[in-house]
């Protein structure tokens, strides 16, 4: 028994999965198989259900999961602070991210974080907000970058930025010819694309309009900024979004910004972390670039992070807002 085991056996509990779990470990899967076997026979329990699909955890496999998290994460931590007493640092920081976010600002954040530390990686994966902070929770990602960030008794939250909600159209929409704002009040009769009622970012803008005396005409609803957009681009309603995430489309004239008076709505965003668990001193490095030494930069227009080269970025599930 080693501690790679039982990363494995970690990584196979997490995902539930015997293929996913593989490939975290960069082990193929009947070495995982056979690993988690050895592990069981020692132990003289069984850990997993195969007969489930997804497979599940046995009562003693959940104490076991649990008890071999915190104990591989400390090792691999203390083993970063070994290395880095006297090299660069190194290692790998695990990124879930939205899919919106990831975006916006994962591709210049990730290489202007390699710039700075190039014997280390970053892997981000984009997913849905709920999964993002399972996975923060469960200790399978070091960080997550979520919108309206929510704290809670294993989840911290550090602030990031804040991004400005503007209304945005077709442009053959009639709001593409207008020439002076809009009335907030009018907002209240155009048919509008808008987020899942599941999204908190939906409940959030909800709730914010409505002390505004706002109530939106949703007309269809998604859980993603990119399907908004698109719905957006053929005249199917007007939409309100982060201003980052429409700067491209705007810019190209595939979408119009339309200025609403009084409106100065904004979508905050965070970087979540699992509570009691201490951060490693490569992940902590990528917090502070996020949060400190790139407060005052835009990142994605212009600056060094757009031009370093392209990162080793591993994108899996699909994302969502």
């Amino acid at each position: 028994m080693n501690v790679k085991s039982l990363k494995v056996f970690c990584d196979v509990a997490g995902r539930r999965s015997f293929s996913l779990g593989a490939a975290a470990s960069g082990v193929t899967q009947s070495c995982a198989s056979q690993i988690i076997r050895g592990l069981e026979d020692s132990l003289g329990v069984r850990l997993i259900d195969r007969s489930r699909r997804p497979l599940a955890l046995t009562p003693e496999g959940k104490v076991y999961y649990d008890g071999c998290r915190k104990l591989v994460q400390n090792y691999f931590a203390l083993e970063e602070e070994v290395h880095s007493l006297h090299q660069e640092f190194e290692g790998r920081v695990r990124v879930a991210s939205i899919y919106s976010i990831g975006m916006v600002y994962g591709k210049d954040l990730v290489a202007e974080f390699q710039h700075r530390y190039p014997r280390a990686t970053v892997h981000i994966e984009y997913q849905h907000p709920d999964r993002v902070y399972q996975l923060v929770s469960e200790n399978q990602v070091d960080l997550g970058l979520v919108s309206y960030p929510q704290s809670s008794r294993l989840i911290g939250v550090t602030a990031w930025r804040s991004e400005a909600m503007v209304l945005v159209c077709a442009p053959r929409h009639e709001l593409a010819r207008r020439r002076r704002s809009l009335p907030l009040r009018e907002l209240n009769g155009l048919s509008i694309v808008g987020f899942a009622r599941e999204l908190r970012m939906r409940r959030c803008l909800d709730h914010d309009l409505a002390a505004r005396g706002v109530s939106l005409d949703v007309v269809m609803e998604f859980d993603n900024v990119d399907t908004i957009k698109r719905a957006v681009a053929v005249n199917t309603g007007v939409s309100l979004l982060p201003e980052p995430t429409v700067r491209h489309e705007v810019r190209e004239g595939t979408l119009v910004r339309v200025d609403v008076e009084g409106l100065n709505l904004s979508r905050p965003l965070g970087i979540l972390s699992r509570r009691g668990s201490e951060l490693s001193r490569t992940a902590q490095a990528f917090v502070r670039l996020a949060t400190v030494d790139l407060a005052q930069e835009s990142l994605g227009v212009g600056g060094r992070a757009a031009k370093s080269r392209t990162p080793r970025t591993r994108k899996l599930a699909g994302g969502r807002s």
